[in-house]
């Protein structure tokens, strides 16, 4: 290669660096206030079974809050390794809840196919309203998040997640 192709080559290796990162940038969670927290203690939501789940009752023990629909992949995949965590880990004193940016009726169908021993709320708009306000601008799925027995947030995450890194943040918290 003669100086002047290494020197196209370096500014295009430096510009998909650029890009790589803005893209991060722009795809990270923002953070998410005590304002914001407050007000998810505040809701209720229906469940698919016709009764109504509010999160005040989950106040006070650490919690996993998962983002979800039927319609998106990456969240049927996790929903085992949820329910798979929710056993493990429930018996410390760990909550899950998902909450189902979805229709009653096909979030009723998937639980029949795919059973799960934590509670399902129905999110809908308030629900994205809320993964907006936890630090998801964009209203990526899924989104979960991870908040303290004190009710802060200790750690979220949008995309796919797994048994093991739901186990090593619940390492990483103190209850």
């Amino acid at each position: 290669m003669n100086r002047r192709q290494w020197a196209v080559a370096a500014v295009a290796g430096l510009a998909a660096a650029a890009g790589g990162a803005g893209l991060a940038w722009w795809r990270r969670p923002a953070p998410a206030d005590a304002a914001d927290t407050a007000a998810l203690w505040s809701l209720r939501f229906d469940t698919p079974d016709g009764r109504t789940l509010e999160m005040q009752a989950l106040r006070g023990r650490p919690l996993v809050v998962n983002f979800w629909a039927t319609w998106c992949a990456p969240c049927v995949r996790e929903m085992p390794e949820l329910d798979r965590f929710h056993q493990r880990f429930g018996p410390q004193g760990w909550q899950v809840v998902g909450i189902a940016i979805d229709q009653q009726a096909p979030v009723q169908e998937f639980l029949r196919k795919v059973p799960v021993a934590f509670p399902i709320a129905l999110g809908g708009y308030a629900g994205m309203e809320l993964v907006r306000a936890l630090g998801n601008p964009q209203g990526g799925l899924p989104f979960t998040v991870v908040l303290g027995r004190d009710g802060t947030v200790r750690h979220r995450k949008l995309g796919e997640t797994s048994f093991a890194e739901l186990s090593g943040w619940a390492d990483a918290t103190t209850m």
